[in-house]
């Protein structure tokens, strides 16, 4: 075989690819006739071979460049979505710094408000501590007085306890003498019970002369008015 016929498969081989995309192209040549073998496997001529090359590279060569507009849209793309994403990621910190800086902010003024109400909670605790001590201190001194005052009443109670059973003594004493003068004055006392009852009796009876004395007085004056009545009427009627 000549060194410038070549198979398809040794033309494929060569330049990389298939048969069948030899095969494709070889339908664009312009000869229709192809030499081939005694095996009856076609022959391509230089020419022929020149033309599949140039048509196979041709595509190779728009793929390569395809590629590389694609790869070169892909990687700009690429450097457009990280720079998006760049852009992106430097809003969304600057937003994240500002929604921390809003937070630590707030969590200030929310920590400002509740020291001041702590402090002013400390505060009237403070005050309440006070005066529960000034109450404790009334509270003692005033225990302190009733004490004293107890104390006091307690001292009068024993004082009027001692005065009772001394009272109670004297009365004792008292009526044990009482009686001792009632059993030697009985005699006198009888005859002189009777002296006064006597008189007693005399002067009741001298009361009811009296009265019975008073009593017809009255009857006898009631009498005289009662005869002046009608010489009075019968001069005023003669007048």
């Amino acid at each position: 075989m000549s060194e410038n016929l070549k198979t398809i498969k040794e033309l494929a081989d060569e330049l990389g690819v298939n048969k069948q995309n030899v095969q494709y192209h070889i339908k664009s040549l312009p000869n229709k006739e192809r030499l081939k073998n005694e095996k009856g496997i076609i022959l391509l001529t230089i020419d022929e071979q020149n033309f599949i090359r140039a048509k196979i590279l041709k595509i190779s060569t728009d793929k390569v460049l395809a590629d590389k507009i694609s790869t070169d849209k892909v990687l700009a793309d690429k450097v457009s979505t990280d720079k998006v994403l760049a852009d992106k990621i430097s809003t969304d910190k600057v937003l994240a710094d500002k929604v921390l800086a809003d937070k630590v902010l707030a969590d200030k003024i929310s920590t400002d408000k509740e020291n001041n109400f702590l402090i002013e909670k400390i505060k009237i605790q403070e005050e309440q501590i006070r005066d529960l001590k000034e109450q404790r201190r009334n509270g003692k001194e005033q225990l302190d007085i009733k004490d004293s005052q107890i104390a006091q009443m307690q001292n009068l109670l024993d004082q009027q306890q001692r005065l009772a059973l001394q009272d109670k003594k004297l009365l004792e004493e008292y009526k044990a003498e009482n009686d001792r003068l009632k059993v030697l004055k009985m005699p006198s006392q009888e005859t002189e019970f009777k002296h006064l009852d006597n008189q007693y009796k005399d002067e009741v009876n001298a009361l009811k002369e009296k009265l019975e004395n008073l009593q017809e007085q009255i009857k006898v004056q009631k009498r005289i008015e009662e005869q002046e009545k009608p010489r009075k009427w019968w001069g005023l009627w003669r007048k």
